[in-house]
């Protein structure tokens, strides 16, 4: 993204008029406002394909607040990118500046490939000096505007397939509550693949032929045209992979409910007893669920669904449960950095939008990290990562 110098800044700052341009006093009191404008900004509506410029320490005439810019200010607004109320994800970048002779805080959205975005479930749009709610038509130019871009895999056509093959129970009653605001449910004047098309799962309202995330997230029966989108479990007696199983089963069907059904069986080979030797009772677990949950989470979102027919594959073993997800980091996750706080990158940003609505994740980039630490609160010994350009393999170990 181009820096821009500290004299195009100000001249944004004192252009009252511009559609590209918002000012905040302070960013405490109006953390919606300024997320709605991080929104509106992404979803670029006029086509500027340039940033829109959110100043903070800005009164609505262009002069100074006076707020200081505090690292503190600085980390909160760059967690608006990833705190999961601006879905898909937004791309910024957050700076401190000296305008007008006093620091400010200068937050620059480029337009997003992937409009329309919403922000709490209502699509935010910026059109002259308004900032609304988008309409029925400026949703459908928003929808529009994605046939032109450059899109990641997980919004490709999948050109066998026919909006017959999405379930529109599941659509309506699970995926459209937690996508959009209840007001804009309510909106009767937008029909059902509209709103299929708003949310990705088809191309457009003219062409209603699924995407990889409307047949993953939606399909009937995905695995006839995503082979690998399913998960091998084993139950292993013993230590190693040639021991005898005591339990296995490919677990299909749409990702929701891939991971819905995994995870009761993980629950169901997770030994648990309470000791109360010393007071009130504990429950004591082989391993936390609260790591299973996140790793497999991990495993399923940020695997690569292209090029390849391997599942995600859970082995559990008597010392430890394996978690294997095919495709090797991605992005600016790299074999040294990964894992560590704050470095993400998304193969599937809009798989990573549909876990986010669904519930499965609450934040984004801290799964390892909370995964990390259940395990030790537990008494389990650290997660252990193998990763190459083919795979990412998670091992957990047994407590003793």
């Amino acid at each position: 993204m181009e820096r821009y110098t500290d004299e195009a800044l100000t001249a944004l700052l004192d252009d009252i008029e511009s559609d590209r341009v918002e000012r905040k006093r302070s960013f405490k009191n109006e953390k919606d406002k300024a997320r709605q404008a991080v929104c509106a900004f992404a979803n670029d509506l006029p086509n500027h394909n340039q940033p829109g410029i959110l100043f903070i320490g800005a009164e609505d005439n262009g002069e100074p607040s006076n707020l200081p810019i505090t690292d503190e200010l600085l980390q909160q607004l760059a967690d608006m990118k990833t705190d999961g109320n601006i879905l898909p994800l937004p791309v910024f970048t957050v700076e401190k500046r000296f305008l007008k002779g006093v620091e400010m805080a200068v937050v620059a959205v480029m337009p997003s490939d992937m409009p329309p975005l919403r922000f709490k479930g209502q699509i935010w749009i910026r059109n002259g000096s308004r900032r609304a709610i988008a309409n029925v038509q400026e949703e459908r130019i928003l929808t529009e505007k994605r046939r032109h871009k450059d899109l990641p895999f997980d919004i490709y056509p999948v050109s066998r397939a026919s909006i017959d093959d999405l379930s529109q129970v599941i659509f309506e009653n699970e995926y459209l509550p937690g996508a959009f605001a209840r007001d804009v449910l309510k909106a009767n004047n937008r029909s059902y693949e509209e709103r299929l098309a708003s949310c990705r799962m088809i191309v457009l309202p003219e062409d209603t032929t699924p995407t990889i995330l409307g047949i993953l997230t939606l399909g009937k029966n995905p695995q006839d045209y995503i082979p690998g989108a399913y998960i091998q479990f084993l139950r292993i007696n013993g230590t190693e992979l040639s021991d005898s199983v005591i339990d296995e089963e490919e677990i299909k069907g749409s990702l929701p409910n891939i991971i819905r059904r995994t995870e009761e069986k993980l629950k169901a080979h997770n030994h648990t007893a309470v000791d109360i030797s010393q007071g009130p009772q504990i429950t004591i677990m082989d391993y936390p669920h609260a790591a299973f949950q996140q790793i497999l989470y991990n495993a399923v979102m940020h695997r690569s669904y292209e090029g390849t027919n391997a599942p995600v594959r859970v082995y559990w073993f008597n010392d430890r449960v394996e978690i294997n997800s095919p495709g090797g980091p991605f992005g600016n996750v790299t074999a040294e950095n990964f894992g560590r706080p704050g470095i993400t990158d998304y193969r599937n940003p809009n798989l990573a939008d549909m876990f986010k609505t669904l519930g499965f994740v609450q934040k984004y980039g801290v799964g390892i990290q909370i995964a990390r630490e259940a395990m030790e609160h537990n008494g389990n010994p650290p997660l252990e990562f193998e990763t190459n350009q083919s795979i990412v393999l998670c091992t957990l170990r047994a407590k003793a």
